[in-house]
């Protein structure tokens, strides 16, 4: 088989640079259910329209009273009070309390006029018609105040923010259904090659199931993104352009396999005649046939077939650019310390994404090569050994990038 040598290959920091240099956060917006709206980026300021709560209310079961009436209370002199009445949860009061009187409240009743404190139902004795109080409260104890949570008129939730459970909260007390939210970036997978089939066909001989899409998929919409999936991309020049054209519709198109340097590999040629290769050939292993470039102003992504390889490259390239387009922030692995279990040889010159597993302290090596789709299933993370690195000692420690 012929070959083409690569471009330029450039290192890893120079590849990243270059691909966030084009890529530009999403401005298109959707309105949608507030129920839908977790872990989605809000795409205006909400001003809140009326307090929170809207009115007085009492936070514990007991009794309204006027604050003053308790001062002195005390368990051998309790004060008595009038009961005017009983208000619960949800109920209009329809009654005033003057000095001397109380009114029965539940949790989450409406304060009756007049009332400035609630006197905890532990802390007293009821009668047929009166109470006795054993513990003063000061003005305010045990009221919710209106506006206490929200006041109105506060911007309560500003644009950019990521939605979770807790804002979706704020949202729903102030009687917001629907929200805008910026959309997700939509990435198109094209999987390439004669030699892929799509899974539920059955397996020719000398074929392989299409790995990738469904890898690369699970990363984008686990990251702020829409995956749309389209069918395999044979090795015919036309069939590749059209289906690149086609893709063009989503926000970033990714092609797996047809990166590299053999003969038939012709989206190479498909994207330098309809766009623009910015980089092809990176300081990486695995993944070193990675490529980037433009066409119509879209991101499109080049990367090897192997399905280890294709998905540390998106892990590195398409996943920041992913969050970048979705407004989410940058991701951070959380990192743990390990001794390696072996020793691990390296090509100087390269930057390693070696993946492992964790096990009492130690970083177990499972890279076995990069056409395996365990070397990454079966690891908890990875290191990165630097260009400058060739050798590792056994027992030598090790930084883990966790992958969860």
């Amino acid at each position: 088989m012929k070959t083409r040598p690569f471009g330029r290959v450039i290192p890893i920091r120079d590849a990243i640079e270059i691909v966030e240099s084009k890529i530009k956060p999403i401005d298109r917006r959707e309105k949608i259910p507030i129920d839908l709206t977790v872990d989605r980026i809000l795409a205006r300021d909400i001003k809140a329209h009326f307090d929170v709560p809207p009115f007085n209310r009492s936070a514990m079961d007991g009794y309204a009273v006027i604050a003053e009436d308790t001062f002195g209370a005390g368990q051998f002199d309790p004060k008595v009070l009038r009961i005017k009445g009983s208000i619960h949860a949800g109920e209009v009061p329809g009654v005033r309390i003057d000095r001397g009187e109380c009114v029965e409240v539940a949790t989450g009743a409406r304060m009756p006029k007049n009332s400035d404190a609630v006197v905890v139902v532990e802390n007293t004795e009821g009668e047929k018609d009166t109470v006795k109080i054993f513990e003063p409260v000061h003005p305010k104890e045990n009221v919710s105040n209106a506006g206490g949570d929200i006041k109105e008129g506060e911007v309560i939730l500003k644009d950019g923010e990521l939605l979770d459970p807790g804002k979706i909260g704020v949202l729903a007390s102030l009687g917001i259904g629907e929200i805008e939210v910026y959309e997700r970036p939509k990435v198109g997978i094209l999987p390439t090659g004669d030699e892929v089939s799509a899974i539920g066909m059955p397996l020719e001989e000398g074929k392989v199931y299409d790995i990738n899409s469904h890898t690369v998929s699970a990363l984008v919409r686990s990251n702020g993104g829409r995956a749309n999936l389209y069918e395999i991309v044979g090795d015919r020049f036309e069939d590749a352009r059209r289906s690149i054209e086609k893709a063009l519709e989503n926000d970033i198109v990714l092609l797996s396999g047809g990166s590299s340097v053999g003969e038939r590999d012709i989206l190479i040629d498909v994207i330098n005649e309809i766009g623009e290769i910015l980089f092809h050939g990176v300081q990486i292993k695995p993944g070193m046939p990675t490529l980037f470039g433009m066409i119509e102003d879209k991101p499109i992504f080049g990367m090897p077939g192997y399905p280890t390889s294709c998905l540390i490259d998106a892990y590195v390239f398409l996943l920041p650019a992913v969050r970048k387009m979705a407004r989410l922030p940058e991701k951070k692995y959380s990192k743990i310390k390990a001794k390696i279990s072996k020793k691990i040889t390296s090509t100087l010159g390269r930057r390693q994404f070696l993946t492992v597993k964790v096990r009492d302290g130690e970083a177990i090596p499972v890279f076995k090569e990069s056409s395996t789709i365990t070397s990454i299933s079966n690891s908890d993370g990875f290191i990165e050994i630097d260009y400058s690195v060739n050798l590792i000692e056994k027992g030598e420690e090790v930084l883990v990038n966790l992958w969860q």
